[in-house]
């Protein structure tokens, strides 16, 4: 194509992107801003000017389907032979080649799962061997190769993050090193040694470095944003000198840090290349002004490093209907309410492929399976099983028909059946022990619905409505209402999109509490689930797990802003999030606050304030301090808001210290006793 007809139909941010010079070229894309097309058109363009050869340019992205998709549309623009692969299959294709030279002998083989091995290894270190502490050892396997972690810099490197870890750091770096030995000395390599391989091939052996950068001369990075350490090492690698480089991203949707993702190498790309081209895409052109307002009001409370590069969406297509927001009173009822909702959609003419009910948790999934099943509604689970396919599932239900009838009120029989398959009175700490561990407890939950309809329900009347309801739970595999995770619905869209469960410790979640940067990409990941939306977007939560269920969730702190005043579910209850109660108000004026900032100061941004000014300074030098013993950033200590909050309030006590929002359990514990110190000091 030539050069006229790749540039019709952009937008002049677009062009701006599409023509710009080769070299350092950093495109900032937002939600639905047509980032795709940009970068197609913009490899396109360096081809039909003969600034390269398709065949010199590599293209890299994070999910197969996506390179697919990239590789379909610069055929369609005429551009054959341009290599558009994942990280992983562009290294694995070079490693191929090159292995006879830098290594010789037969190529070790592809090792397809690492949970055997690592089976193996945490049996040598008597760790725990049941599938889901496995699946944890290895997920911590993976973010160790991922951010560049050896087995004998584990320890040290997760105690500096305070990262969560499935045992002891010790026993995990054990079973670490263990995995490594075995897999190394069945001269096999997993996804990451592709990587670590490739990016050492290209450091240590300059011929291949130099037949490899003959070969590719230009290079384009899409959701540069979620690059991990090993990734930019690689990246680095395949550079070397050179800087004919474009990369794409939004560090608003960057939600895999828990994997080993870094937004800094997006945020700091004009850094490292001054003479970069930064173009900002900010016209949205998937959702409705309605969609967009709401998610830009979302982000727009966020805090951090990451929130100074935030992208402001500019709606461009037809008004729609406003975002819908619902409270109710528990789980099943709505559950009940998305499902009856989705039917009079499908009724009026929605397909029901262009639905979507997403959530936090996978374990959410079983009541919206249940719901849509019994309103005839046809769906299918993505990125995950169904509920009653999980493995924890099954030994659930198994141990449930073994028990047969037991002397104890069925509720307490369920859990003490289901304590031995992995139900224990706190969540564990690992995240796929932890997911197990909500089906379990769904499980429970499952049995406190039966008896609130049957009193005299017992164990074989629980396992025969088990079997009922999986049995249900199974209809033919069609293409349905899409059920998915935030983290599964990334890179997707739908016409419509619910976002249920939306409660204090779902979403955010519970482990992220205490910890600004988790909370913020909890935000994130909301903030991605808003964007899946084109015309209608409908979020909601419920005051209670189960029917009859003491009402004590609150909804989520991210809400707070999205939802109009006038609207019936803008009226929450005081601590307790139950429905009746005004929303909090200015301890000033008395107007309805707006923002987060705002509802840890209690007050209006443009209210006198009555800071204490020497209690903030004071604040201010032992947050540094902190920050500095630590190596951490201040922030992450506490925000400014939160210190000014603290130093406006001056709490007395841990009661009204936890008060202030932003403080959580684990900072009460951690930094509680110095900060009322001070704050006594202060006041003596």
């Amino acid at each position: 194509m030539t050069a006229p007809t790749l540039e019709a139909g952009l937008d002049d941010e677009q062009l701006a992107a599409v023509t710009a010079p080769r070299g350092p070229v950093c495109v900032l894309a937002g939600a639905g801003t047509g980032k795709t097309r940009t970068i197609t058109r913009r490899i396109a363009h360096l081809v039909s000017t003969g600034h390269i050869a398709p065949g010199q340019v590599l293209a890299v992205t994070f999910t197969a389907r996506a390179a697919g998709e990239m590789r379909t549309r610069l055929r369609a623009l005429g551009v054959s032979g341009v290599q558009a692969r994942t990280f992983h299959a562009a290294a694995l294709r070079q490693l191929r080649y090159f292995w006879p030279r830098v290594v010789g002998g037969q190529q070790w083989q592809l090792l397809e799962g690492k949970l055997r091995l690592v089976g193996q290894a945490a049996a040598r270190v008597k760790a725990g061997t049941d599938a889901a502490a496995l699946r944890d050892f290895a997920g911590e396997i993976e973010w160790s190769k991922a951010t560049l972690v050896t087995p004998d810099e584990y320890p040290a490197a997760v105690a500096k993050l305070r990262r969560e870890t499935p045992g002891p750091a010790e026993q995990v770096a054990a079973v670490y090193a263990g995995y490594e030995a075995l897999k190394n000395r069945a001269e096999m390599l997993d996804f990451d040694d592709l990587l670590l391989h490739t990016a050492a091939a290209m450091e240590e052996h300059a011929g291949v470095a130099e037949e490899f950068r003959d070969r590719y001369r230009c290079f384009v990075v899409d959701e540069y944003q979620d690059v991990t350490p090993l990734q930019q090492r690689v990246l680095d690698a395949w550079l070397g000198e050179r800087d004919d480089l474009t990369v794409v991203g939004d560090a608003n949707q960057t939600i895999y840090t828990f994997a080993g993702a870094s937004p800094r190498y997006l945020l700091e790309f004009p850094r490292r290349f001054p003479e970069a081209v930064v173009v900002r895409l900010q016209r949205d052109y998937r959702s409705t002004p309605q969609v967009v307002a709401a998610a830009n009001t979302l982000i727009g409370s966020a805090r951090g490093p990451v929130a100074g590069s935030r992208l402001r969406l500019i709606g461009q297509l037809p008004p729609g209907p406003e975002p819908d927001f619902a409270e109710h009173d528990d789980e099943p009822a709505e559950a009940a309410a998305v499902a009856k909702r989705i039917a009079r959609l499908i009724t009026d003419g929605t397909p029901a492929s262009e639905i979507a009910v997403l959530f936090r948790i996978n374990a959410q999934s079983e009541v919206y399976e249940q719901a849509l099943t019994e309103v005839g509604v046809p769906y299918q689970v993505r990125g995950g099983e169904r509920f009653f396919n999980r493995p924890e599932v099954r030994r659930a239900m198994m141990a449930v028909r073994a028990a047969g009838a037991l002397d104890a009120p069925l509720v307490d029989a369920v859990r003490a059946v289901l304590a031995p398959v992995g139900l224990t009175p706190d969540p564990p700490a690992g995240a796929q022990q932890r997911a197990q561990w909500e089906s379990l407890l769904a499980i429970v939950e499952l049995a406190e619905e039966l008896v609130a309809l049957e009193p005299d329900a017992d164990m074989p009347r629980f396992a025969a409505e088990l079997e009922t309801r999986a049995d249900a739970a199974h209809p033919p595999t069609v293409q349905g209402v899409t059920l998915a995770s935030l983290h599964a619905a990334k890179g997707l869209e739908w016409d419509v999109v619910f976002l249920v469960g939306l409660v204090e410790g779902t979403l955010p979640i519970q482990h992220a509490e205490g910890d600004d940067e988790a909370i913020e990409e909890e935000r994130r990941l909301l903030y991605v689930g808003l964007t899946r939306a084109r015309r209608r977007l409908a979020l909601s939560w419920a005051l209670s797990r189960q029917p009859g269920g003491p009402r004590r969730r609150r909804r989520s702190r991210f809400l707070y802003g999205l939802i109009p005043d006038e609207h019936p579910a803008s009226r929450v209850a005081n601590g307790g999030g139950g429905r009746g109660a005004p929303k909090p108000r200015c301890r000033v004026c008395g107007s309805p606050l707006i923002g987060a900032d705002s509802l840890k100061l209690r007050r209006c941004a443009d209210c006198p304030s009555d800071v204490d000014v020497e209690l903030l300074d004071r604040l201010r030098v032992w947050r540094a301090d902190e920050a500095k013993e630590q190596q951490v950033p201040a922030y992450v200590i506490f925000t400014d808001a939160t210190l000014t909050a603290i130093a406006e309030q001056r709490p007395a006590d841990n009661a009204a210290l936890v008060r202030i929002p932003g403080i959580g359990a684990r900072k009460l514990d951690r930094y509680g006793e110095a900060v009322l110190g001070l704050v006594a000091e202060q006041g003596s």
